[in-house]
């Protein structure tokens, strides 16, 4: 079959995808005045919220499945293609700043490689095989989560990926944009975000891409919550690398602990500058060393740790 073969056979299936729907009345986008693009564009983009609601329900089960896993050592991995691949790699590239966690806890599979982060790589999202290759490579266990991202829910990596990872014991999840997708169907925890046609036809970087973007954030920020990775709405567990978080850190401290400059700058010393270590030392009245016990054996929850101060 040629790949010209190979496309048309491919035509009725893409027509019959929510995301890839043509919208006549907009068939004349182009001879509008820029601001009212604009404003459709907007209006497009405010349903997108609503349509991740009508999922909260699918979307906490599976965050709760991936914080029980990920709080026994598992690991949080992302896989998509195009769009959807580069999507997991940023939010999976954004977690160890944001809640110190080690570059492998939280990682981003793309069809093709780095390169297909700014470059197409051809044929890559249709090849399922790369996808086990890639999750064969970080020898997957039983308490990883392994996140099948697709607009169209048909992606042949992503869905790949989720079957050769639920094959391993792993958890899944399948995260796409149409309704009856395969890619939710062949996942444990299934997903499925339909925020309609796009304003260009087929551009799935656009209210797909968005809604997403959204779910992403739950999955990675809540399940650190629960991991007690924040303290409240502090983000407790940054990891303060250059002088923007360095402040970040110290004001991190005086928001929990209400403490002085001066106090603030000893105790991050003495703790090596680790925010959760240095808040339970001042809430706790307890030196850095056993701040750091006390962390240890309260599995890293600064609650749990302040519950049960030293004695």
């Amino acid at each position: 079959m040629t790949s010209h073969d190979t496309a048309q056979g491919r035509l009725p299936e893409l027509a019959s995808l929510t995301t890839e729907a043509f919208r006549p009345e907009l068939a004349g986008i182009d001879r509008l005045p820029t601001h009212d693009i604009a404003r459709l564009m907007n209006g497009e983009d405010a349903g997108v919220p609503a349509a991740v609601a009508s999922q909260l329900p699918r979307i906490a089960r599976a965050i709760d499945a991936t914080a029980e896993r990920m709080a026994r050592g598992g690991r949080l991995i992302y896989a998509g293609a195009g769009t959807a691949g580069r999507l997991g790699v940023l939010d999976a590239s954004e977690c160890p700043p944001t809640f110190n966690t080690r570059p492998d806890q939280v990682v981003g599979l793309i069809a093709g490689g780095p390169t297909a982060m700014v470059a197409s790589v051809e044929g890559a999202e249709d090849s399922g095989e790369l996808a086990h290759r890639d999750l064969d490579a970080l020898k997957l266990t039983p308490d990883d989560t392994v996140v099948g991202i697709s607009a169209s829910g048909r992606t042949p990596y992503a869905i790949g990926a989720v079957e050769h990872a639920r094959a391993l014991g792993a958890l899944t999840i399948g995260l796409a944009c149409n309704e009856r997708s395969a890619l939710a169907a062949a996942a444990e925890h299934g997903i499925e975000i339909v925020v309609g046609p796009e304003l260009i036809t087929g551009s799935t970087r656009l209210k797909a891409g968005t809604a997403q973007k959204l779910v992403l954030n739950m999955l990675s920020t809540i399940t650190m919550i629960r991991l007690g990775k924040t303290y409240g709405n502090l983000m407790v567990d940054v990891r303060a690398s250059n002088d923007k978080l360095r402040a970040r850190a110290r004001r991190i401290v005086s928001l929990a602990t209400g403490a002085d400059d001066v106090e603030i700058e000893k105790v991050l010393t003495e703790t090596g500058g680790e925010v959760k270590n240095a808040i339970l030392a001042i809430l706790a009245d307890v030196d850095g060393p056993t701040a750091a016990r006390l962390l240890e054996e309260s599995g890293g929850h600064l609650r749990a740790a302040l519950a049960h101060p030293a004695g």
